[in-house]
């Protein structure tokens, strides 16, 4: 029962990570030019409706996405385990999922979003794979050295914001590829911005190889079972500890506030809600609708990430629905980017639950297995099947007496 409840609070933590990057996201979704005008206002807004923002965007800002990647490590761990209860070598063939990954993420850059964070990911799981070959001991260090290149590259980074003069009002996007410009020009244009628009990418990977190795470390202590209560406990302390601090460095602490915010307390905010969740299920808590839309939007989550991103470009950019560009007053962007976020889920849950109606498997989760061999028989002819355990009592049970 215990395993059983360890993987569900799996899946509804993949879910809440999954949809709560799209809180973040669509913020950049609804900006009129795109990330190149997110990044511009972030945290700049005034007056109630402004004000009302730069809450809703603090909520979401960095902490689903340090939830999604301690998962990423869990999920690490547990195909290492895997492997190793199969007597089959680590990490095998996880090589091939990282590349398969890494060419997922290219294409989801290209075609649909310049933030994605798969390519990351997958160098982070590649990496990250060979250090959980070594000892407990070297992984820790590991750990300790990534996230002090974090903090420090991170602390330096504020740092230099807090010491900048006040610069220049930003100038428009022009021509506007996001509100005027086809798909193919939205390619194009992430293409010539592609070294600035990956930038994100390779700052965060040292915190990317911290958290997968704690996510690694959590998963053998137990936070997702009975055992790890007292783990548990201090995480949902460390995460309320660390709310306020993220919330104050978001809102009044301009630039730097939010750098230090979305990199440095927001994984912090992450780790309680990660034990709070997994306390629930552990607890024995029964799956309410919004837990069960939630877990089904986990158990195919790269698919569904994939999709969040689609649905949400179809509404907002010029080629599609060119909702963004008419989202002008500050009532009309707050309104507006809650309904987008209400319409994507809604959308994402739907297909989540449909498809899982007839299959295991995401459609993405399913040709990636597939492309990397997941589950094929290596040897030339197709293996015999072995008689389960229940079958071999039911013969000691049937087979007559000796004398």
């Amino acid at each position: 029962m215990a395993a059983l409840e360890r993987y569900r609070s799996l899946d509804v933590l993949r879910g809440i990570a999954i949809a709560g990057t799209l809180g973040t996201n669509v913020w950049i979704f609804t900006s009129g030019s795109g990330l190149v005008g997110y990044l511009d206002a972030v945290g700049k807004g005034d007056g109630g409706w402004g004000l009302v923002e730069r809450i809703l965007q603090q909520c979401a800002q960095g902490k689903f996405l340090g939830l999604l990647t301690v998962m990423f490590g869990i999920g690490l761990a547990i195909q290492q385990r895997s492997a190793s209860t199969r007597g089959e070598p680590w990490p095998g063939r996880y090589p091939i999922r990282a590349a398969l990954l890494f060419v997922d993420g290219v294409l989801h850059f290209l075609l649909f979003t310049e933030f994605d964070v798969l390519m990351g990911y997958a160098v982070t799981g590649f990496v990250v794979a060979y250090v959980l070959v070594g000892g407990e001991r070297a992984q820790r260090r590991w750990m300790i050295c990534a996230a002090g290149v974090h903090v420090v590259m991170i602390s330096a980074i504020a740092a230099l914001l807090a010491s900048a003069s006040e610069g220049t009002q930003p100038s428009p996007l022009q021509p506007n590829p996001y509100a005027d410009g086809s798909f193919w020009d939205l390619v194009l244009f992430r293409i010539d911005n592609a070294v600035v628009f990956r930038s994100e990418t390779v700052l965060i990977l040292p915190m990317s190889i911290a958290l997968f190795l704690l996510g690694a470390s959590l998963f053998r202590a137990g936070v997702l079972s009975a055992s790890g209560r007292t783990l548990r406990r201090r995480m949902m302390v460390l995460g309320t500890a660390a709310l306020p601090i993220d919330f104050a460095l978001g809102l009044v602490g301009g630039d730097p506030g939010i750098i230090v915010s979305r990199y440095l307390t927001a994984p912090l905010v992450s780790l309680g809600i990660l034990a709070f969740v997994a306390a629930l299920y552990v607890r024995g808590d029964r799956d309410g609708f919004v837990t069960a839309r939630l877990t089904e939007i986990g158990r195919m989550a790269l698919s569904s990430y994939v999709l969040q991103n689609v649905v949400a470009s179809v509404l907002c950019y010029g080629w599609g629905f060119g909702i963004a560009a008419k989202l002008d007053a500050p009532a009309q962007k707050v309104l507006g980017t809650v309904a987008v976020y209400l319409v994507t889920v809604s959308i994402l849950s739907l297909f989540a639950h449909l498809w899982l109606r007839r299959h295991r498997r995401g459609p993405i989760e399913w040709l990636w297995n597939y492309s990397a061999g997941i589950g094929v028989a290596t040897t030339g002819g197709p293996r015999r099947r072995q008689p389960g355990r229940s079958a071999i009592l039911r013969r000691r049970v049937v087979a007559p007496a000796s004398p």
